[in-house]
């Protein structure tokens, strides 16, 4: 009995200074978890430090603020972002564009840490937004280059401001068209429906849904529409989490979609691009590209990035930013 009671003391004992040790462990764990930078280490401040040479900025233009992540010396270049992101789908090749140019990555809209007003997203109004800023910026020409929505509002300003435009890059996605309102909403074989475009058309339900937890669609998106997940790392989606968990962000982004029906309107009447134009998209994209930018653009030219899906200038960055570079440097 005596032997029992001995034993059971010890377990008891080891039992104790084993919580014990968890405890401490776990707290250190803790601590060591509050010395990083916690949120903080997905805002603006930090992502900047990551890159060497650029500087977060601020413009406010007639009361609306533009976010925009600045770097490098020469011919200026703007790049735009598309959903479910913000500036950061560019950070794998903008240190290398900034070698040769003047790289301007401008959260427009509705996007990211910029304005997300209740109305003016239409491709053409955020359009007039970037020569707002060009303009505010000292700037008279650029080249202009948009991934997904982003490519909708870099079509836009190349055929409404021509004179500020020197060359456009087109990432993967074409203006909204006629064609849009054909878009199959239900699985009719395709590897992936877009759903998103219609769901994105509703008011008020998005962001009552998904307000903390859009990350469950951006991560859907991602794991669907990559050929390599990894390509978009967990600190990145942890970026883009962030910049869509408010309803505000939420309600945004979905104004760009909402404007589809003016879009399509306003590309009836826009003038051909007489702008030179390079569009860069994945096997699938290009398809795209190839049915819909030669009826508004008249001097294309067209690259396939194989082996990558939608977001390829995060899957494929040194490809895509390469025929970036050699496209701006040709005549």
């Amino acid at each position: 009995m005596k032997k029992r009671n001995k034993l059971t003391t010890v377990l008891l004992l080891i039992l104790i200074l084993t919580s014990i040790r968890s405890i401490a462990q776990n707290k250190k764990s803790m601590n060591s978890k509050l010395t990083l930078p916690q949120k903080e280490q997905y805002d603006d401040e930090y992502l900047v430090s990551l890159l060497p040479g650029f500087t977060n900025q601020y413009q406010d233009i007639g009361g609306l603020k533009l976010h925009y992540v600045q770097g490098g010396e020469g011919s200026p270049l703007i790049l735009l972002a598309g959903w479910p992101q913000n500036w950061w789908s560019f950070h794998k090749i903008m240190p290398m564009l900034a070698k040769h140019h003047k790289v301007i990555v401008v959260d427009y809209s509705g996007m990211g840490s910029s304005s997300k007003p209740s109305e003016g997203y239409s491709k053409k109004a955020m359009a007039g937004d970037i020569a707002s800023l060009m303009k505010k910026s000292g700037l008279d020409k650029v080249s202009i280059a948009g991934h997904d929505i982003g490519a909708n509002i870099a079509i836009s300003f190349a055929g409404h401001f021509p004179h500020q435009t020197d060359k456009l890059i087109v990432l993967d996605t074409p203006h909204p068209e006629e064609d849009l309102y054909k878009l199959p909403m239900m699985p009719i074989g395709m590897p992936v429906h877009p759903w998103w475009v219609a769901f994105n058309q509703v008011k008020e339900l998005p962001e009552l849904l998904l307000e903390g937890r859009y990350h469950i669609v951006q991560n859907w998106i991602f794991d669907k529409m990559l050929v390599d997940k990894e390509s978009i790392n967990d600190f990145d989606r942890k970026v883009y989490a962030k910049a869509y968990e408010s309803k505000e962000a939420i309600m945004g982004s979905n104004g760009w979609y909402q404007a589809f029906p003016e879009d399509i309107q306003d590309i009836k009447q826009m003038k051909m691009i007489a702008a030179p134009c390079l569009g860069i998209g994945s096997s699938a994209g290009l398809a795209m590209l190839k049915a819909s930018l030669p009826n508004y653009i008249e001097n294309l030219q067209l690259k396939e990035i194989k082996d990558s899906g939608h977001f390829i200038q995060e899957e494929r960055p040194e490809e895509v930013g390469s025929s970036i570079l050699e496209f701006l440097k040709s005549k």
